[in-house]
C-alpha cells in the first residue's frame, strides 16, 4: 500500500531525529575544556575535535572570539566561557565536569599583569591543580622547544618551570614542545611577509642565523587529536618540528620566493638589536620585537631527538615551502591578483 507523501515525510523526520539523538548522545559523554582555545592553535584544533564528537568548552578571556568558533560544531557543541587563567576560581569553574583539559595559553611578550610568571608558570600550575581536583582523565599542556631553566630568556625559563609544575601537580600529563608554527593566519610568516613587502632592508639578529624547524599548524592540530584519542600516546613529552631545519634567513628567502619581493637582510649584532628592541617594546600595541625575544633568537629551535614526535604518532609533517604558496601570494604586488588582469 502506498504510504503517501505524509508517510514518507514522517519516516524522513524520524530518521533525521534518530541521527540527531545519536549525535547528541555521542557528544554528551565527553567534554574537553581548552584554555586559550580561540588562539592560533585552538582555531585549528577545535573543528577537528568537534568532528570527533567531543563537546568543547573554550575557556577564554574574550568570549566574542570563542563565539566565532561555534559554527565548527553542531548547535551547543562548542561553547565559550569567560576565564582568566590568573584567577584560580575562574580556572576551577572552567574545568568543572571536564573529561579532558588542554592548556594552549602562552605569551610572546609581557604586558602589565599578563606577564610570563603569572601566565606561563602560575596559570599552568592552577590549571593542573584544578584539572586533577576535577577528576579530568587527561591533561595536555602546550610548552615550547627551547624551554630551559638555564635560558637567558624569561619566556623559555617560565615555559620550563611550567612543565615541572604541571608534571608535579598532575601525574601523567602530556607535554608538547613545538618549534615555530606556521599557517595562513599565523603571526610569524605573515609578519615577515608584510615587513618584506614594505621595507627594502630588514635588520635581523646575526643576519637570521638561528635555526628552526617550522611546522604546519594542521600537523600540530592532528597530533593533538591523535594524542587525545590514543591512551598509549598520553603522559609523554613530545617535541614537534617540521621536516626541514631552516635558518630564519632561509625562511624569509622562501617567503620572498613566493611573494616576488626583494628585501636585503642586514645582520645586526646582539647588543645593537637588544638596544633597538628596548625601545620597540615600549611602543603601544603589540611590539614588533622585545629584548627577551632577542635573547630567545640567539639559540636554535630544533628538536633534540630525545623525545617522541610526529613519527611516533604516524604523521608525516608537511614542509614550509610546500604550504607557503597557498597563502603568501597576498603579499605579492597587487595582492596576488595582478596576473588576472594582465
Amino acid at each position: 500500500m502506498d504510504k503517501g507523501k505524509n508517510g514518507t515525510r514522517n519516516e524522513s523526520y524520524a530518521m533525521a531525529g534518530a541521527i540527531i539523538v545519536e549525535r547528541i548522545s555521542i557528544m554528551s559523554s565527553r567534554l574537553i575544556t581548552i584554555f586559550g582555545g580561540s588562539g592560533f592553535i585552538g582555531r585549528h584544533l577545535v573543528g577537528r575535535l568537534a568532528a570527533k564528537g567531543y563537546r568543547i568548552r573554550l575557556a577564554v578571556r574574550d568570549t566574542e572570539k570563542a563565539a566565532q568558533l561555534m559554527t565548527q560544531g553542531n548547535v551547543g557543541q562548542i561553547v565559550g566561557m569567560q576565564t582568566n587563567i590568573r584567577n584560580k576560581a575562574s580556572v576551577e569553574r572552567a574545568v568543572a565536569g571536564a573529561d579532558i583539559v588542554i592548556n594552549l595559553v602562552g605569551l610572546l611578550y609581557q604586558s602589565g599583569a599578563q606577564n610570563f610568571n603569572a601566565v606561563h608558570l602560575d596559570g599552568a600550575t592552577s590549571v593542573a591543580i584544578a584539572a586533577k581536583a576535577a577528576g579530568a582523565k587527561q591533561l595536555i599542556h602546550m610548552s615550547a622547544l627551547g624551554a630551559s631553566l638555564e635560558s637567558p630568556s624569561a619566556y623559555a625559563r617560565t615555559k620550563a618551570g611550567a612543565e615541572r609544575a604541571v608534571q608535579r601537580e598532575y601525574e601523567g600529563a602530556t607535554i608538547l614542545r613545538p618549534s615555530v608554527v606556521f599557517g595562513s593566519d599565523d603571526d610569524f610568516t605573515n609578519k615577515f611577509g608584510q615587513l618584506t613587502s614594505l621595507l627594502p632592508v630588514l635588520p635581523l639578529l646575526d643576519g637570521g642565523a638561528a635555526n628552526m624547524q617550522p611546522l604546519w599548524i594542521e600537523d600540530l592540530a592532528e597530533a593533538i587529536v591523535r594524542i587525545v584519542e590514543t591512551p598509549d600516546a598520553q603522559g609523554r613529552v613530545y617535541e614537534f618540528g617540521g621536516p626541514d631545519v631552516m635558518s630564519l634567513k632561509e625562511i624569509i628567502d622562501a617567503i620572498l620566493a613566493v611573494t616576488g619581493r626583494t628585501c636585503f637582510i642586514a645582520p645586526v649584532p646582539e647588543g645593537l638589536m637588544a638596544f633597538k628592541a628596548f625601545f620597540l617594546q615600549m611602543m603601544p600595541g603589540k611590539p614588533f620585537l622585545t629584548v627577551d625575544q632577542v635573547r630567545l633568537l640567539k639559540a636554535d629551535n630544533v628538536v633534540s631527538g630525545n623525545y617522541p614526535g610526529f613519527a611516533e604518532l604516524g604523521i608525516e609533517p608537511v614542509s614550509l615551502t610546500s604550504v607557503l604558496p597557498e597563502y603568501m601570494t597576498r603579499y605579492q604586488k597587487g595582492g596576488g591578483y595582478s596576473g588576472l588582469h594582465a
